[in-house]
């Protein structure tokens, strides 16, 4: 993937995606989800780096690619609403199940086991699926676990992402780490967004901000939400123009 070096010549439609938060008030929630994926997508399957099937939905088209990683115990439904959003932007996003979750029908059924200290692979299975659905540039924007993941995923040699945005990402979780060594090794631009309501997410992205290397960003936002239940909370609105506008700053100009 190529990097890009400015800023996306897209205007971001701030208003028309805090009004469709409406939707992601059911569809953010794992317990909660949606019945039926949003009009317009697509199921596929593909594998992780370490050969893991997993199943997922592309919404959009075009150049400039988002991958949506889920968290703990969400699974891709959790994204579908923002993703949808972000198609109608101009992105080509993907969401997908992590190994061993399975929700079954339209939500998908990834195989393999659970194993949260090598879901990284998934995401690198993730970057590059969408290289091969016309991605030029690729960012990775994950909750939780999946924020960890993307931030693992993108310290590894060869891995070129234009930026990585985290909600409510632990530094360590079940033997998934971005330590200090990973979040210097990553060259893509980083976003961590936290809650301070939500103590040890708001403390340990401040602490990895604090050991990335620029360009990066931290925003801590009043609410007691955790990962996507951010985007429904009571700051769903600015939560979602900011990782839009991060997004904008960074993406493949169209």
């Amino acid at each position: 993937m190529r990097r890009a070096g400015g800023p996306r010549g897209r205007t971001s439609r701030a208003l028309a995606l805090v009004a469709a938060f409406a939707f992601l008030a059911s569809a953010c929630d794992g317990d909660d989800a949606p019945a039926a994926p949003p009009s317009g997508s697509r199921a596929v399957s593909f594998e992780s780096t370490d050969g893991v099937h997993l199943e997922g939905r592309v919404f959009g088209e075009g150049h400039a690619g988002v991958v949506l990683s889920h968290m703990l115990p969400a699974d891709q439904t959790s994204w579908w609403g923002f993703a949808e959003d972000l198609a109608d932007e101009g992105y080509l996003v993907l969401t997908y199940d992590f190994r061993g979750y399975c929700p079954g029908g339209d939500a998908g059924c990834s195989r393999g086991e659970k194993n949260i200290d090598a879901i990284w692979q998934d995401v690198l299975g993730a970057i590059d699926f969408i290289g091969t659905q016309g991605a030029n540039t690729v960012e990775l924007v994950g909750a939780s676990m999946g924020g960890t993941a993307s931030l693992v995923a993108a310290s590894k040699p060869d891995v070129d992402i234009a930026a990585v945005v985290t909600l409510s990402a632990p530094q360590s979780i079940e033997g998934l780490s971005a330590s200090a060594d990973v979040l210097q090794s990553v060259s893509a631009a980083r976003l961590f967004v936290a809650g301070v309501g939500d103590f040890g997410a708001a403390k340990d992205a401040q602490t990895m901000y604090e050991q990335s290397p620029p360009p990066k960003r931290l925003e801590i936002l009043t609410t007691d939400a955790h990962g996507t239940d951010i985007l429904s909370s009571n700051q769903a609105g600015p939560s979602a123009t900011l990782i839009t506008s991060y997004l904008e700053q960074y993406a493949e100009p169209a």
